[in-house]
Order: structure tokens, then sequence, then C-alpha cells
């Protein structure tokens, strides 16, 4: 298992629809979570830590969710 930290940026007005899908994907597997405000420009961040075992699968699994925002990611552990 590792335990990746992804940073999401997408536009504010998209955020709900991609959050309720991200969710689904993710659930249970959510570690921390933090919302922060859009900036002036109307983007969104999203920071979450998830616990997975294939960091690929999942990261091509939020490609197809997010398209139009940008997605890093980093491993914080494996276990």
């Amino acid at each position: 298992m590792k335990i990746v930290e992804l940073d999401i940026r997408l536009p504010y007005d998209k955020r709900g629809k991609v959050l309720s899908r991200l969710c689904d994907r993710v659930r249970g597997k959510i570690k921390d979570i933090h919302f922060f405000p859009p900036t002036a420009s109307g983007i969104s961040e999203i920071r979450m830590e998830v616990e997975t075992e294939n960091v690929q699968k999942l990261l091509q699994d939020l490609k197809r969710i997010i398209k139009e925002g940008k997605i890093s990611f980093k491993v914080l552990a494996e276990a």
C-alpha cells in the first residue's frame, strides 16, 4: 500500500460534479482532504491523501474524470 498526496486544480464551477465522481472512485481510501477557496481567476484547489495499491491506475482513472483540470501527485509513504 502507498499513501499518495494528490493536488487537483480545477474550475470552481465544475468542482461539485467532479468531486462526486471522484469520491465514488476513492471511497474509503481517503486519509485526509483539504479544500482551498477559489483564486481570483476561478480555479479551486483540492489536496487529498489517498491510500492505494496501484498509483498509475489511480492516475489514469482520475485523468478520465478530471478533464478540465490539472493533477499532480507525490508518494508520501510506502507500507
